[in-house]
């Protein structure tokens, strides 16, 4: 597939890693294909997206959204004015950007920005990482041309027509990760015959897992255990405090590990959050795992998407509510069962789908190709891509972008 000028994707979706790193995966597939291609996200301002996308490379716009709180606040008050404020700024993003397709990933900001893309007639995808749709994508389903979804059976939130089982885009650096072993070991300072347990609660964080771990942090020190530990931000500095009594040697805790691929390399163990994207991640890591699912998450699918996995004996469940009685002690008792943690890791590397980001770009793609077929039939939406590189430069700065080069 190629083209005479740039191809141009804007990505929305954010709000958390489970949003925006399938994104960015996406992102970096597409630019490897067509290095020249002009990729924009849209975000929401104040969210880890501002922050995310640019440090891969991407240039985002924030939009004035946020989603609707559990009690009443002004926030929420807020909430129709900012989707109307955020819809038109979309439209104007879209307008201005004249992308060639429109993806999006779920999260606050993507609403909008599909809404205005489907309106426009342009080719729009959206992705569903969890088996239970989220907002956003339930509201422009009927109106987008495909929808990548990661589980069976979700043509009871979306047209069947349309819904293609993918899996969720990984970032790539995971694919690899067998061969890793050693320079992740050096990478975080750790011995190869010290078991390692590698601790995530999700990109901002875990109550539950966090307060379960220093709870029974003597006896994972007593074990000899070297442990990797992404707290989430809001948590880090008061962790950090507790954590001075030890030799932290052995002790990796970091608010956000940018490092992931490194990180599942020298796990032995990981202890995480049920989330699609951990989930997907994990599989492909082939790691032993066991998941303490959130119970704050809309039709509790993250304790649906542990037991898909325990059912198939890929790993084990603490839940939420057990935690801190369990956790601690299940990691240690898993981290010195070779036998058992082998077949563990069997069982879940036969779950992952390592070619989910090449299989959506593959649909971006088609969508592509089916548009430029159509070049030349002034009828309705062709209308629109008639004029389509009448003005093929785009003024990332009228828009106020934010980027970082790579």
């Amino acid at each position: 597939m190629s083209s005479a000028t740039p191809y141009r994707l804007i990505i929305s979706g954010g709000g958390t890693g489970g949003h925006i790193f399938p994104a960015v995966a996406i992102a970096n597939e597409f630019r490897e294909r067509h290095p020249d291609a002009e990729i924009l996200f849209v975000g929401a301002k104040d969210k880890m997206e501002m922050t995310r996308v640019p440090e891969a490379g991407y240039k985002i716009i924030g939009l004035w959204i946020t989603g609707l709180q559990r009690k009443l606040t002004w926030s929420n008050l807020l909430f129709p004015v900012k989707v109307i404020v955020s819809y038109w700024r979309a439209r104007k993003i879209v307008k201005t950007f004249k992308p060639d397709v429109v993806i999006g990933t779920g999260g606050f900001a993507s609403g909008p920005v599909m809404m205005a893309a489907t309106r426009a007639k342009i080719p729009s995808v959206i992705q569903e990482q969890n088996s239970f749709a989220g907002l956003a994508n339930k509201q422009v389903a009927n109106k987008v041309n495909k929808v990548c979804v990661a589980y069976e059976g979700m043509e009871k939130y979306f047209p069947s027509e349309k819904v293609i089982l993918t899996g969720n885009p990984v970032r790539k650096d995971i694919l690899s990760i067998d061969v890793k072993r050693e320079k992740a070991l050096s990478h975080f300072g750790f011995d190869a015959n010290i078991k390692t347990l590698l601790i995530i609660g999700g990109s901002l964080g875990a109550r539950t897992i966090n307060e379960s771990i220093i709870g029974g942090f003597d006896k994972l020190v007593d074990a000899q255990v070297q442990i990797i530990w992404q707290t989430g931000k809001g948590y880090y500095e008061g962790y950090k405090a507790q954590l001075g009594k030890y030799d932290m040697r052995k002790i990796r805790v970091q608010d956000f590990v940018k490092e992931m691929d490194l990180a599942y390399a020298a796990a032995d163990v990981v202890i995480s959050r049920a989330g699609a994207l951990a989930v997907s991640e994990i599989c492909i890591a082939k790691k032993p795992v066991i998941l303490v699912p959130s119970p704050n998450v809309a039709e509790d699918h993250q304790t649906k998407n542990a037991k898909a996995l325990v059912d198939k004996d890929a790993a084990w469940m603490v839940p939420d509510k057990e935690a801190g009685a369990r956790l601690v002690d299940e990691a240690l008792k898993l981290l010195f069962d070779k036998q058992r943690a082998d077949k563990l890791s069997e069982n879940i590397a036969k779950l992952a789908r390592p070619d989910a980001t090449a299989t959506i770009v593959n649909e971006i793609e088609k969508l592509i190709a089916a548009k430029s077929a159509h070049k030349g039939k002034p009828q309705g939406e062709q209308m629109y891509y008639e004029s389509r590189r009448s003005d093929p430069t785009f003024d990332a700065n009228r828009l106020q972008p934010v980027m970082v080069k790579r």
